[in-house]
């Protein structure tokens, strides 16, 4: 088509509004395809159709049929001439667009040809990851392949070591039972030996053949001796040092310049316990020591020993560090001595000062200086009152107080009572023992303003009711109650105790007489009860002890006590040895209903320790079927008739470590039982045959001669024991400390004093046995002279030998 662009406009928009170009468009473009025979009648024809259809519906291929119309329009170089030619002025393209348009299509190749790079850029990244990833996986198998060959020579090489080392394990092992062999046959045989020596020795004995003045077995030195003691490490010495009192150690300090240096280690002077030598004590003593150790003295207890001096008093005060001071029973002590003290140690955590002379001075020196006291003991302090308490309740010191001993003080009243619980307010332990006075108001006190009570005593103090324990009970932390002589407590307040007091573990109810069965089954829940004491409680029977024991807490107990529980017998003890496997200590005291059967069955209880069967009808079965395990080391058969010398000699023959043995009062025991025990218990610390009328000087001989180790010795009422058998003791008993020989009128006086010089205490009289030893003697017998008893003496000696000349 020509171009319209220099016509007139009015012809342009004529032709624009007519469309005239569209007409001829499809009118020109149906001719050229359809190909009509006469073209002037189709156009004629389809100029009418464009009137029907009018001008909006113009296409440039409706007159051209549907098979002949294309697919695809071509775009013909003269309708694109149309579009950018034909118009006005204003739709002619500028330089602007025509730029746009460029800028257009440079930014759409720039897109297009870094999608295309990215692509490709893309794809070269994955090729070399994968390349990376062969790369590693061949790495990683080399790696493997290389451990694999060194796991395999390191394989190799282990198991030709561990077989070394089993042929190294197997000789060591062969050298090391040949070793122990010839250290178990050497032990043996000095057992053996020692033995054959005891043996001969009691036989030389039995057969008169050794004098008074011929030395005791074991007591020989040796000419080899060695210092072994300075050859053990400096801890070690340290140690076996710490075990001797003050008046051994200052021995040994002098034996040699090594012991010397040993005993002057700090550790051994910062607790010093002249309670052991308190008969030996002086002021001067108190002083040197207290200088010596001043730095480091940590631990002072001077219990019972009579300290005259206000210097020694000052002396202590130097101290600085002292955190432990022990100063009951010393009837000197008074607010003029104790004050320098109190100023001079201000970190004293323990004070001790019962039944002194201390009064309402020394109460109102600790509450202005003890502002570190802990542990405070009044016990049986009569004169000081509530004002003393009210100054600790008011003052600085004091504060805090975690333990408070007041037993006895019944001179405190409803108001000190009120001071103690408003100015100690964290007292977690409080003995209130031996006072009458104490009344529900006072624990009401302690109960409303010490919340964190652990342990409560209050044994001797008969006027509280149930209401205070009840309020006791809600402090839900009590771990230790003590009652004790309370006729007033019953079993709706361990009902209570039992239901809130979960962690309590220690509990001591002795001679109270309203506690029944409902009491133990009120605690069998409680899961940390460890101690029970339930002496002399009368109401209780097998019943309460089976449901103590059957509960929760049957099988946590340690320690049980039923003394003069009469209405206990063997059912109990069945129940007992079935549940308590952790029993260690057991007190069945005038329990007469216990016999042998019952005895039998404690047998099986593994961790014994302590066994006290006073009273009860125990015979010589029963005695020889508790040393089965061999577990016990005390045991107590007081008053037990059906013992003889069979039963001692059967059970000495199990428990070999036996430490402590009372059997008084069992009136058949002879020489031959001492002579068992003696032979089997060298161990001996403790022995009580009091009561035993049998006993002759030839059983001291007998345990001179091998139990080295005892303390404590009572031989009251041994009417045949003279001056002869205290001479045995001297000699073979060197660490003695305790002597009863009360009733022996075979033992002279000078004799007796003499005594005490080798040993600490002595208690001796020569006057009649008392009836309550119930001896079956005549009284020409019991006031026979020292011939006739020194003849007695010798026919025992001799009927012992031939009728027990086979025992061991």
């Amino acid at each position: 088509m020509t171009s319209l662009a220099g016509i007139d406009p009015k012809l342009k928009n004529y032709i624009k509004k007519n469309q005239i170009s569209e007409i001829y468009e499809c009118l020109f473009c149906g001719l050229l395809v359809e190909c009509p025979d006469d073209p002037l009648k189709w156009i004629l024809d389809n100029l009418d159709r464009i009137k029907e259809t009018g001008l909006i519906n113009i296409t440039w291929d409706m007159f051209i049929s549907d098979e002949e119309k294309s697919k695809v329009r071509p775009l013909a170089n003269a309708f694109l001439d149309q579009v950018f030619t034909f118009g006005t002025e204003d739709t002619v393209p500028s330089g602007e667009m025509f730029a746009r348009a460029y800028n257009h299509y440079y930014n759409k190749l720039v897109v297009e040809t870094f999608e295309a790079w990215k692509k490709f850029y893309l794809a070269k990244k994955l090729r070399e990851r994968k390349v990376r990833e062969r790369l590693e996986d061949a790495r990683r198998y080399y790696k493997r392949y290389v451990m694999r060959v060194h796991l395999t020579k390191w394989k190799k090489w282990k198991t030709y070591v561990k077989q070394r080392q089993y042929d190294a394990h197997n000789i060591i092992v062969g050298i090391y039972n040949k070793s122990l062999s010839r250290l178990v046959f050497h032990a043996w045989k000095v057992v053996a030996d020692d033995s054959r020596k005891t043996r001969e020795y009691f036989e030389r004995l039995e057969r008169g053949e050794l004098d008074e003045d011929t030395e005791t077995e074991g007591n020989d030195s040796s000419d080899n001796y060695r210092d072994e003691l300075s050859m053990l490490p400096r801890k070690c010495s340290v140690e076996i040092f710490r075990n001797l009192d003050l008046v051994d150690l200052g021995r040994c300090a002098q034996v040699s310049r090594s012991w010397r240096v040993i005993t002057g280690a700090p550790t051994l002077w910062s607790n010093l316990n002249f309670n052991q030598v308190k008969n030996k004590v002086t002021d001067n003593v108190v002083q040197q020591l207290t200088r010596k150790s001043r730095p480091y003295l940590l631990h002072l207890n001077l219990r019972q020993c009579e300290l005259s001096n206000l210097v020694t008093f000052k002396t202590i005060a130097e101290s600085k560090n002292l955190q432990d001071l022990n100063l009951s029973e010393c009837c000197y002590v008074n607010d003029e001595s104790l004050k320098p003290i109190i100023e001079g140690c201000p970190a004293l955590l323990y004070l001790n000062i019962s039944r002194t002379e201390i009064s309402d001075g020394t109460l109102r020196c600790l509450a202005k200086n003890s502002s570190n006291m802990q542990f405070l003991s009044l016990a049986y302090c009569k004169k000081f009152t509530d004002k003393g308490l009210h100054y600790i309740a008011n003052g600085k010191g004091c504060r805090k107080l975690i333990h408070l001993d007041v037993s006895g003080c019944e001179q405190i009243s409803k108001s000190g009572y009120r001071n103690i619980a408003t100015g100690c307010r964290h007292l977690q332990s409080i003995f209130i023992n031996d006072n009458n006075t104490l009344n529900d108001d006072g624990i009401s006190f302690i109960t409303d303003h010490c919340s964190h009570l652990r342990c409560v005593s209050l044994i001797g103090s008969s006027t509280i009711g149930d209401e205070s324990f009840k309020r006791l009970a809600r402090h839900k932390r009590i771990t230790k109650l003590r009652v004790e002589g309370n006729p007033h407590i019953s079993d709706s307040a361990f009902k209570v105790i039992g239901k809130q007091c979960s962690q309590l573990n220690h509990l001591f109810v002795v001679d109270c007489q309203r506690i029944t069965d409902m009491t133990l089954k009120s605690l069998a829940p409680l899961r940390q009860l460890t101690v029970v004491n339930l002496a002399d409680c009368v109401r209780i029977s097998d019943s309460g002890v089976r449901q103590l024991v059957e509960g929760t807490a049957g099988t946590k107990i340690r320690e049980m006590n039923l003394t003069n529980c009469v209405r206990v017998s063997d059912v109990s003890l069945l129940r007992v040895a079935q549940r308590c496997h952790n029993l260690t200590h057991l007190c069945l005291c005038y329990c007469e209903h216990v016999t042998d059967a019952g005895i039998e069955l404690l047998a099986n209880l593994g961790n014994i320790y302590h066994l006290d069967l006073t009273g009860t009808n125990i015979r010589d079965q029963g005695l020889a079927s508790l040393g089965i395990y061999g577990q016990v080391r005390s045991l107590i058969v007081s008053e037990c008739r059906g013992i003889s010398d069979l039963g001692i000699q059967k059970f000495c023959q199990k428990v070999p470590d036996l430490t402590a043995l009372d059997v008084s009062h069992c009136m058949t025991l002879t020489d031959s039982a001492i002579k068992s025990l003696a032979f089997c218990c060298r161990m001996l610390t403790q022995l009580n045959v009091s009561g035993c009328p049998l006993l002759t000087d030839l059983s001291m001989q007998y345990l001179s001669g091998v139990c080295h180790y005892i303390h404590i010795l009572n031989l009251s009422g041994c009417i045949y024991i003279s001056d002869r058998a205290l001479k045995y003791l001297r000699k073979g008993c060197r660490q003695l400390r305790h002597l009863n020989i009360l009733y022996c009128k075979s033992i002279t006086k000078s004799v007796a004093i003499k005594m005490r010089s080798y040993c600490d205490d002595v208690i001796w009289s020569n006057d009649v046995v008392p009836q309550w030893f119930q001896y079956s003697m005549s009284t020409n017998t019991q006031h026979a002279t020292g011939e006739d008893y020194h003849k007695i003496t010798q026919q025992r000696i001799e009927e012992q030998s031939r009728r027990h000349t086979h025992v061991i």
